[in-house]
């Protein structure tokens, strides 16, 4: 089941494991997720006091992060101790939908897509999507497609709310819709790693971003299906993005934004700002990246970072030295921070430890 899955993946949604052509200076989008006092009723409506206290995220980009979608596309977020919530507005001249099995290959139909890794160390993360019919595809991800994953198509999320709210008449050709609106309740439990696991994020942040996936359409006996060339070959799709990537991948998890969980109640204000370790952490993985290009290319491993030109790391003034580790079965990127005093560690498939 997951090697059918990443084959779909990788060949609907256009990216290649081995390709890392891409825009440079990608820097991740944050938001800070306020606290809920009160209770979120999920029906896809943005009624409830809590929305209003809160402010939508910058629209939605291109995927590569350099496009204008054609179409709007804005998120907001809350919590509280037991739901990460999320709202998603997606305008939409033409809603429709038709697959509505769980766990169907939603993004064959117009998506709204949510990645979340909750320890930022680009290992064992989850993809929601969603489709205008609210039907849901749930995923748990081992580790992104470049390297060897498992991709659980059977995890299912207990406990998950989601609604939607179309605003106009969904699959119907004759008018001009507004768009949908999605509501969703994500239980912290679903997260959780062990019984005692206590990992509600209270002022900490989590990796997330959040994908659109949008197709040019065409009609058949007045039904909607997915656009076709004259060759009968599919158009490709549209892929809007909360923080850009770069690069038409979504599964390059060190590249997603930060939502910050503030403990202050919805209506407050605070501030969040992105440290130097994580800063580091970008310059280590743009590392890593260069290692899997320069084993494209020459079916080989570098064995200096002279090969990749990355001997120094530059942040904040400071001037960091790198290593590469090379070992039997292996190899590391291991750089200790000046600003923390903590080495950080990424291996040969992509897992970052903090050490």
């Amino acid at each position: 089941m997951g090697l059918y899955i990443k084959f779909l993946t990788i060949a609907i949604y256009g990216f290649t494991v081995l390709s890392h052509a891409q825009l440079k200076n990608i820097v991740p989008k944050s938001y800070i997720a306020y606290k809920t006092q009160q209770a979120i009723n999920i029906d896809g409506e943005d009624s409830d006091p809590s929305w209003n206290k809160v402010e939508w995220s910058e629209l939605f980009i291109d995927i590569e992060g350099v496009k204008q979608p054609k179409y709007k596309t804005q998120v907001k977020m809350l919590w509280d101790d037991s739901y990460y919530y999320i709202l998603a507005k997606l305008e939409e001249p033409h809603v429709w939908a038709n697959l509505t099995k769980r766990d169907a290959i939603i993004f064959h139909n117009n998506d709204f897509e949510i990645f979340i890794d909750p320890d930022g160390d680009s290992h064992n993360y989850y993809e929601i999507e969603i489709n205008a019919l609210n039907t849901v595809w749930d995923l748990f991800i081992s580790q992104p497609y470049r390297d060897n994953n498992v991709v659980l198509n059977d995890w299912n999320i207990v406990g998950l709310k989601s609604a939607v709210k179309v605003n106009g008449t969904i699959n119907n050709a004759e008018d001009i819709d507004k768009g949908w609106v999605l509501e969703i309740a994500i239980p912290w439990s679903a997260f959780k790693t062990g019984y005692f696991h206590k990992n509600v994020p209270s002022d900490k942040f989590w990796r997330v971003n959040f994908s659109r996936v949008n197709w040019d359409f065409q009609l058949e006996n007045g039904k909607y299906s997915r656009k076709k060339d004259k060759n009968g070959k599919l158009l490709h799709e549209y892929n809007w993005v909360w923080s850009p990537m770069g690069v038409v991948n979504m599964h390059e998890p060190e590249k997603w934004g930060y939502v910050y969980f503030s403990s202050k109640q919805a209506g407050s204000k605070d501030d969040f700002i992105i440290s130097n370790d994580e800063k580091l952490k970008w310059k280590l993985f743009e590392i890593y990246r260069s290692q899997k290009t320069y084993f494209a290319q020459n079916k080989i491993w570098a064995t200096s970072l002279k090969d990749l030109n990355a001997t120094v790391i530059k942040i904040d003034s400071k001037t960091i030295k790198p290593i590469l580790e090379n070992h039997s079965q292996g190899w590391n990127i291991i750089v200790k921070s000046p600003f923390s005093g903590k080495y950080l560690i990424i291996r040969e498939d992509s897992k970052l430890t903090i050490n």
